[in-house]
């Protein structure tokens, strides 16, 4: 069966990586719930996916430099959530039973944020999500400190043609991570351009296609039974996944 992920929540659906979403998409069913992960210069671990305010709150400037009290004050765009701590967030999700992808990000200047790897291990020790958890990133020197800090917690690499190009192609990519990671997380473009040397090389229960949110595409990676995938629409590929059982 392919497990099925609420990207950031589920922000089709409701503000992206906010308390309204994660409450929410709890219910639709999924069997996986991602979200992001920055660190203030304050010392707080503040759940949104960019490095910049100006994309997604009424605010701007670099999540770092928010303060506890202007990060409580600043409202996610068409909306009156705001930026929610990851304890906030593990409050919330971690009685669901649900899997985890937490992803660690870097700052604005593409750097990453140094004693972050640690500090959301904690917070996962803390309440108690650990064996439920995925540590993730695109970039593997944070995953490496992963693996450092909490060996025993699984770990996600994510991975698009650009970044792919970065590292020297897909086939040195996969190389470098072989044995760092349970799960690849692949866009869906790459997987499908790649899917020979992808699956030359990986199990389809290790894989994850990346974010699929159009009916025909959601359908397609369920017909190849790909092990995971990640969706914005997380209602939409859950419809499809049971439509799609039940007619077995």
């Amino acid at each position: 069966m392919t497990f099925i992920t609420g990207h950031r929540g589920a922000r089709n659906l409701w503000p992206e990586n906010s308390l309204q979403g994660f409450n929410n998409v709890l219910p639709l069913g999924v069997d996986a719930v991602e979200f992001d992960v920055h660190l203030t210069d304050a010392g707080e671990l503040v759940v949104i996916h960019d490095a910049t305010l100006d994309r997604t709150t009424e605010g701007t400037g670099p999540v770092r430099a928010l303060s506890p009290e202007a990060r409580a004050a600043t409202k996610l765009k068409g909306s009156d959530e705001t930026i929610p701590t990851l304890a906030e967030v593990l409050a919330v999700l971690a009685p669901s039973g649900k899997a985890l992808h937490i992803e660690i990000k870097i700052d604005e200047a593409g750097h990453p944020y140094p004693g972050i790897v640690e500090k959301v291990v904690a917070e996962t020790v803390r309440f108690g999500v650990t064996e439920r958890s995925h540590l993730t990133s695109f970039d593997t020197s944070i995953l490496e400190g992963c693996r450092t800090a909490a060996p025993d917690v699984a770990r996600l690499v994510s991975v698009n043609k650009d970044w792919a190009e970065r590292q020297g192609g897909l086939a040195a990519f996969l190389d470098t991570v072989d044995g760092l990671v349970d799960i690849v997380a692949i866009h869906h473009e790459l997987m499908e351009a790649e899917w020979a040397l992808i699956t030359a090389r990986l199990p389809l229960e290790r894989l994850c296609v990346w974010t699929l949110n159009d009916e025909a595409l959601i359908a397609h990676w369920l017909e190849r039974g790909i092990g995971h995938l990640t969706s914005d629409s997380p209602d939409l590929a859950l419809t499809l996944r049971e439509a799609r059982a039940s007619a077995a």
